[in-house]
């Protein structure tokens, strides 16, 4: 497949990603500035262009991953798709409903596929606990607690933006656990300059409960950190991953009747799984876990967390 990616920040990664993908036959990276578009060219041997018209006019170009800001990803959605292209579309896919709507209806008169990498489907972690709960290996899956938490790396995640900038992966696992019909309510509390929040989000299901706690405003010496607490009816799992300077720790408990059990899982990289599937539902023209309706599903779920927080504060 040919391929442009849109984007010379998170755009330079999935350029290195999918240039060593089976698949792929040619590699377009669009961007504004020359020196990122020079280095990746030397470094990958992709074309450039600081034209993005270049590649919507392109009918050679069978997909377009789009890196950009979430406040641009309507634009170039629409116009991808209005050119007979599939789309891959970074997180969050947009900020807006309308803007939402407006992707999901270019994606329906085009016949074309648009995806969003909810990368968190397929990490083996996740995964896992995704099978167990759909296998009833363990009997029923009683209450999860899900955690992501970050020293002030990533700019403005205060109250009004954590939910759908950084709570968003979780509530997309929920909802792929779950479903949609849960009752829901959230607290949070933000620093004195507004921009680092924490937030505890409670999901009531009729036969479970789901918490997520997000928090922006770790001490800096806190690594990056995601994880999740399962409560089954015959077990408990315990995960945690923490990075620090590029040093990755993690491991898996898995607590029965028989003892604690580490549980070794084949290691992958979620983001470039989550690139492959795309890949290969485009190739195929086959069904996805990762299509833009599950993630304004999360999204719209992120929404009214925000607009209860915000009720909080007035």
């Amino acid at each position: 497949m040919n391929i442009a990616v849109l984007g010379t920040g998170f755009g330079a990664y999935h350029a290195h990603l999918l240039k060593k993908m089976d698949g792929v036959d040619r590699l377009v990276v669009f961007g504004r500035s020359k020196s990122k578009l020079q280095k990746l060219q030397e470094e990958l041997h992709v074309e450039i262009t600081e034209h993005v018209d270049e590649i919507m006019r392109d009918p050679t170009i069978d997909v377009v991953d789009i890196c950009l800001p979430s406040q641009l990803h309507r634009q170039y959605a629409v116009e991808a798709l209005e050119t007979g292209k599939h789309v891959f579309c970074e997180t969050p896919v947009c900020y807006t409903l309308d803007d939402a709507q407006a992707m999901k209806h270019a994606r329906d008169r085009s016949g074309k596929k648009l995806l969003v990498n909810q990368f968190i489907k397929f990490d083996p972690a996740y995964a896992y606990l995704r099978s167990a709960h759909a296998e009833n290996k363990y009997g029923q899956l009683l209450s999860l607690s899900l955690k992501r938490e970050t020293a002030p790396l990533w700019g403005d995640l205060g109250l009004s933006s954590i939910t759908t900038n950084l709570m968003i992966h979780e509530l997309d696992f929920v909802t792929w656990l779950f479903g949609r019909n849960a009752s829901m309510s959230a607290w949070g509390a933000e620093s004195s300059d507004k921009k680092q929040s924490i937030v505890h989000s409670h999901f009531r299901y009729p036969d479970a409960h789901a918490e997520i706690v997000s928090s922006s405003q770790m001490p800096t010496s806190y690594p990056f950190t995601v994880g999740y607490e399962a409560y089954f009816e015959k077990a408990k799992l315990v995960f945690q991953e923490a990075d620090s300077h590029g040093q990755t720790e993690s491991f898996l408990w898995e607590y029965t009747s028989s003892g604690k059990n580490a549980l070794v899982l084949e290691p992958v990289n979620p983001y470039e799984e989550s690139l492959r599937h795309a890949i290969q539902c485009f190739a195929e023209h086959t069904e996805s876990i990762i299509d833009v309706d599950h993630a304004v599903e999360s999204f719209e779920l992120a929404l009214a967390l925000q607009k209860q927080l915000a009720r909080q504060r007035q």
